[in-house]
Parts: C-alpha cells; structure tokens; sequence
C-alpha cells in the first residue's frame, strides 16, 4: 500500500481522477478491497486524515455522507418548485401516494445500478484492469456485463436524460430570477444563467463536489420549508378549489413529473465511482429518498392546499408566493443550487464528450474545461428554444427517466443474473429483505411493466400532448414564458379617467 503521503501527491497530480483507490493500493471499488480488512482499515485511516485537511475536506469527497449528500443534493432541485403544479393535475392523495411509491421503485433501481457496478467492477479487477485516471459510467458497466447494444441504449438514453436535464436547470435558472427581476425577460436571463454556469467545466468530478453537495442540501431544505410554511401563512386563496385529478392528460402528466423527481440517479455510478468504499452506496440511494421525502410532501401539500388549481397555470410555485425578503432568500438559493444540479448533470456528459475525443486521461484542468465547452452550447440552445418549465420535466421523465432510470437498470439486472453461474459467483447477494432471487426477478419484471405502461406509454402521450400544447399557445423561443402581463398596458388605462372626470 502507498504511503499517505505518495497517495496525496498522487491525487493532486491527477486532479481529474475520481479514484483514491487506485492510489492507495487496494482498489476498494469492488475487486480486491472488497473483503480485505486491510485495505478497509488503511481507507478508513484515509477518511480519518482527510477530515483534518481543510483542502480534502472542501475538495477531495469520496465517504459514505459524501454519497449521501450528492444523492440527496442532486435529487431535488427544481424540481421542488413543480411538484405543487403536479398536485393541482394529481389531486392530493394521487400526489401522496405516487411520490412514496416512485421514491421506493427509484430507490430500487439506484440499488440495482450499485449491484452492477460492483459486478463489473469485480469482474474487471481479476482481470487486472485498471480504472487510475478513467471514470467508469453506466454505458461502460452495461458494455462490461451484456455487450455493445446494451452499451449504445444505455449511453443514448442517459445522455439525452442528461442533456435536457441541463436544459431544465437553465429554464428554472432565468425562471426563478425573473421573480426578483423583471425588468429583463426570461429569455435575457437564460443567456446570462448560460455563461454562469458554462463555468462547470472547470470542476474536474464528483469527487470535487463534497462542498456543493452540503451547500446544495441546505438550499433546498430551506426553500421546500419555506414553500411550507409560506402557503400556510398566506393561506387558502380566495375562492380556492381542488378539482384535481379532473383531466386523463393532466393527470398522467403530474404521474410523470413525479416519476422524473425520483429518478435523478442516472448520475449514480459517477457518484459511487467518488466513493473510497463504492460497496457501502447500497442503501444511500434509499436514505437520501427518505429525507428528500420530508421536503418533497409538505412543501407541495401546503402550497397545492392554499392555491389548488390556480396551480395549474404556474408551473413554478415561486409565481403565487407573496414577493418578500423570504422569498427572495428562497429564489437565491435555489438559483445556486441550480448552478451546482446543472455541473451534477453536466459532468457525466463531459466524461462521455472527452472519451469520445480522447482527453479523458489529459491533467491540464484548464485544456480539458475548454474540451468540455462545445457540451454547454447546445445545452444552451435548446433552454432558449424551449422554455417550457413544468412540461419539459413531464416529457423528459415520460420518454427518457423511464427507459434511463428504472427500465434499463432492472432489465440489466436480470439479463446480468440469468444464468445459475452467475448467480452463484455474484459480487453481492440479494438484500435481506428479499428472500430469493426468484423474488427480485419478479419484482423487477413488475418495475419494468408499470413504468413501459403507465410511465412511458401513458406519461409519454400526455406529456408529449401538453407539451405540443404549450408550444402552440407560447411557441418556440418564448421570450416569457407565464410571464405576468407586461407593465406598459394597464398605463393608458390608468390615465384614461381624467376625461370622465371632465365630462362630469
């Protein structure tokens, strides 16, 4: 085993590896670390040591709480603002009900995807492979485990998943702003929010989000909490009503927006590829969920109770709040916490970009951040293209999160473990609460049902349809999209008295 020392100046000489593992020796990524007490032990000594180093403890994040806040951070952002727009579709028991069983079926599948990291991670370590300088991401583990088909579907869905998640953080970006500001249009603040956060490609991996990740969570706690508690000063609004579910479209629409909320984990291999010990993601993924839960439920509980179907015509919760310095705290911070979801969608994307033209190896941050910019413009475009906030996320969970997130995985996973052979030398066993592997076939022959019927069958022609519908009521390059009616109007009409007054 290296020294503590050499695995230091190893990891700073290669700034852009993810991998202490590699430098410490005992790959506790999944091969030889897996079992050896001595490798545990000397990566815990690590932990240990980089809780005392101000720069590790900024930078360099590969532990348990580590995972757990990228998971947590990185699972709700803007879409917090939506989910109360999905509500007025849903109606509140249907809104209850499908976020529990979506943050249990995600839960799942992250788990599927962290069994099947480790499996190919095994398996490629007894063939004294080495990961040192190279990020393994989900198309490289379906390629390891079922081939290059595999490996073009995994790739093709996780990066257009990601493109447009990119673009929604963009959308929410000049979306949130333009309820301090709005003397530019939301098109003006999606071009600055885009040179912000083309900014990202300066951050090497995950490994280098340990400080974002904190900050990110708090953000989002303080503004669901804010949600919450705001709605339930203001109140029930005026001749409120709760018609939800009151419309088929509506309805699967708000079923897939949630289903997108809890399916943010086609970043999860990046993530537990961070870890110093990538055995222990198993129920991280499950814990992040549960917490999200007590900032997901109340805040769009509350703010769908005072508002109800006023909801329907403003996708982000922030338009109906009363403007005040709480408020404006709420939006700030979620403006930060964009900037960092948009770098956690992006970074995947400048992986695949720099393997594809080969600069992945390369240890200049600075010449590998000018390789990721052509990633950002496209991103870019498409913000400016389709500004449509709540039913781009409907749409892109329908087509995309479906196959990328819950589908893919569980196919994988039983295609993975068909054979008795690999079940008996398999990297880890079924869970304890699943008491055969007869059991997770099933269930994952389940998964992969509901969400080809009802998420991408039935959520992908009603998203698709309010999707078209906003592109014809708004059309493309929106300049403000659910803007509040410009201010130069109602002028004229508040100089057009004086003449009455005169004719009296």
């Amino acid at each position: 085993m290296l020294s503590q020392k050499q695995a230091e100046e190893a990891i700073v000489a290669t700034t852009n590896s993810f991998n202490e593992t590699e430098h410490e020796g005992g790959g506790g990524g999944g091969g030889g670390g897996v079992n050896g007490g001595t490798t545990r032990e000397g990566e815990e000594r690590e932990q240990d040591h980089s809780m005392f180093s101000v720069k590790s403890f900024l930078w360099h994040g590969g532990s348990v709480w580590d995972a757990w806040f990228s998971c947590a951070s990185n699972q709700v952002a803007q879409v917090l603002l939506t989910l109360p727009y999905s509500f007025s579709q849903l109606g509140m028991l249907s809104g209850i009900l499908f976020q529990i069983f979506y943050g249990i079926v995600g839960s799942w599948t992250a788990y599927l995807i962290s069994v099947l990291y480790v499996e190919y991670r095994t398996r490629k370590e007894k063939e004294n492979v080495s990961f040192k300088n190279h990020v393994i991401q989900w198309f490289e583990v379906l390629d390891g485990l079922l081939g290059p088909y595999w490996k073009a579907a995994g790739l093709a869905f996780n990066c257009t998943f990601l493109l447009f998640g990119s673009v929604i953080q963009l959308i929410a970006c000049a979306s949130n702003i333009y309820y301090i500001n709005d003397k530019l249009d939301k098109r003006t603040w999606t071009y600055i929010f885009g040179a912000c956060c083309a900014t990202t490609v300066f951050i090497p991996s995950f490994h280098n989000y340990r400080i974002w990740s904190f900050l990110g969570l708090g953000m989002t706690t303080y503004t669901a909490w804010y949600l919450a508690i705001a709605a339930l000063i203001h109140g029930q609004a005026e001749n409120v009503t709760h018609s939800g579910p009151a419309k088929l479209v509506l309805y699967f629409t708000g079923a897939t927006n949630i289903l997108y909320t809890f399916g943010g984990h086609a970043v999860t291999v990046e993530i537990m590829h961070a870890m110093w010990k990538p055995q222990k993601f198993k129920y991280i993924y499950l814990l992040a969920t549960l917490y999200v839960f007590t900032l997901t439920l109340p805040s769009a509980a509350a703010v769908y109770w005072a508002f109800g179907d006023q909801l329907l015509n403003h996708s982000n919760a922030f338009s109906l709040l009363p403007k005040n310095r709480f408020r404006d705290a709420a939006v700030i911070l979620m403006l930060i916490h964009q900037f960092i979801t948009f770098g956690f969608a992006c970074t995947p994307l400048y992986f695949v970009w720099e393997k594809v033209i080969g600069m992945h190896d390369t240890r200049s941050i600075c010449l590998r951040a000018l390789a990721r910019l052509p990633v950002v413009i496209p991103i870019w475009f498409l913000a400016i293209i389709f500004p449509f906030f709540g039913p781009i996320n409907s749409a892109v969970g329908a087509l995309l999160v479906s196959f990328t997130v819950y589908i893919i995985p569980s196919l994988a996973h039983m295609l993975t473990y068909r054979k008795a052979s690999a079940r008996q030398n398999a990297a880890e066993k079924p869970p304890f609460f699943m008491p055969s592997w007869t059991a997770m076939y099933v269930f994952n022959a389940f998964i992969v049902v509901w969400i080809f019927v009802v998420g991408f069958g039935f959520g992908g022609w009603a998203s698709m349809t309010n999707f078209v519908r906003q592109i014809d009521t708004f059309g493309l390059f929106a300049k403000c999209y659910q803007c509040k009616p410009p201010l130069p109007p109602p002028h004229p009409a508040a100089v057009a008295p004086p003449p009455l007054h005169r004719h009296h």
